[in-house]
């Protein structure tokens, strides 16, 4: 198949976590019919609830800065599927990911054939099985993965990794992954090995104690970003820079913008020293790291903010640093998001703190409408568009001192950052 063929059969399979069908046997059945090319790749494997697709690249940005040859999979795509699959942080071209699709497919087919397999793999289980493939054919030194969902039954989790990290651990996916924190972190922790270090960003208590537990039963040693101190923090709107002290001192200027990111960033550098990197590449590495769609402002008049808060804890990273940085500015809010997320909660973290709420809802079969998403809106300035094109017409007479976040599902931020580069705005470069 050509690309867009390619793209739309992966669509046809499903959405990524509606369809998911959480278990390794398939995966595992179709990746030993390829030749198991996940056993050619040495992996640092990422799993957490928030934060884990910016820790992972760091870590990327930073062995690439030590002079590796690198792989990187990560989930969701902002504009391509493509962007799942990077090499050299660049992602694969559309013909290569067609092609892996195409070997992926087809022994596949030769698999539900002789009946080896009952269903065809998911969209999640095939996108990671293409990403193997081209990791293994490009001969990465290093392949970072990210976890898709969860971590135990995750298709990622057939590897034998030399480095498991876990971000912080939150409530997210309930439905598939428990009710309680302890629940969703013994899925988290799923991906621990026996014998294999870990690193552990710092968690809430109910959450450490199970990673912990694990851990120690696996005999994994383990290291803890909160042994690793903080010093000179200074904030910015677009990073943070700080110096941080544990095994050695390092001098961290993080480009990722909030708060947060200096948690993932001392998680990240924690990773990297228990990999043996040098200082310097650890350094530059973080420096030069870019994560779209996490508090990326895309245009300057008006000024428009992106950040793919669609669960509690994105929601208060995205309050705090609003709170931080624009706490005297007009504030307006562009929200929307899917039907099976925490929409009240969410809503009454971020709402209290926009003057000008407009409810919207991206191209999704599983998004919450606008009108639908009223009814959480306990607010006095909420408007409704019904799309994102629609929203931002609703921001293009901001006054100088306003700002607009587009936040929620990040298929709205998508389609916002593509609705913003196509159009009028002034765009940042």
């Amino acid at each position: 198949m050509n690309y867009p063929d390619s793209v739309r059969f992966l669509y046809a399979l499903g959405n990524e976590v509606k369809s998911a069908k959480l278990g390794l046997d398939r995966i595992r059945i179709a990746l030993d019919a390829l030749g198991c090319p996940q056993c050619r790749c040495r992996v640092v494997h990422i799993a957490g609830t928030n934060g884990k697709g910016s820790t992972a690249a760091m870590i990327e940005s930073a062995l690439r800065a030590h002079g590796m040859r690198t792989g990187l999979f990560t989930s969701p795509h902002l504009a391509e599927p493509t962007e799942r699959i990077r090499v050299q942080g660049e992602p694969v071209s559309a013909p290569r990911f067609a092609q892996a699709f195409d070997r992926v497919h087809a022994a596949v087919g030769r698999l539900l054939d002789t009946g080896a397999i009952d269903l065809h793999t998911t969209y999640f289980e095939t996108v990671t099985a293409m990403a193997f493939l081209i990791f293994a054919e490009e001969r990465v030194d290093r392949v970072v993965l990210e976890v898709g969902l969860g971590g135990r039954l995750d298709a990622t989790n057939v590897v034998q990794p030399e480095l498991c990290v876990v971000t912080p651990v939150d409530f997210d996916h309930e439905a598939y992954l428990g009710r309680s924190l302890e629940a969703i972190a013994a899925e988290k922790a799923g991906i621990l090995k026996p014998g294999v270090p870990a690193v552990f960003a710092r968690q809430r208590p109910e959450a450490d104690r199970v990673l912990t537990a694990r851990a120690d039963e696996l005999e994994c040693p383990i290291t803890r970003a909160s042994d690793w101190t903080v010093r000179d923090l200074s904030l910015a709107r677009d990073g943070s820079e700080f110096r941080l002290s544990g095994e050695r001192e390092l001098r961290i200027r993080c480009p990722l913008a909030g708060e947060h990111q200096v948690e993932n960033a001392a998680t990240a550098a924690a990773a990297l020293v228990r990999l043996g990197l040098p200082s310097a590449a650890i350094e530059s590495g973080i420096a030069a790291t870019r994560w779209p769609g996490r508090l990326e402002r895309v245009s300057t008049q008006p000024e428009i903010i992106l950040d793919g808060a669609h669960n509690p804890a994105g929601a208060r990273a995205l309050a705090a640093h609003i709170d931080r940085f624009y706490s005297g500015r007009r504030v307006r809010l562009i929200y929307g998001a899917m039907r099976d997320k925490a929409i009240a909660e969410i809503s009454g973290i971020l709402f209290p703190h926009a003057r000008e709420v407009i409810l919207t809802a991206p191209r999704q079969a599983r998004a919450l409408t606008p009108a639908a998403m009223r009814e959480f809106a306990d607010h006095p300035g909420v408007r409704v568009a019904p799309d994102i094109e629609a929203a931002l017409a609703l921001v293009r007479d901001a006054a100088p001192g306003d700002v607009v976040f587009v936040t929620g599902s990040l298929f709205l931020v998508a389609e916002a950052r593509k609705a913003v580069f196509s159009s009028r705005f002034t765009v940042d470069s």
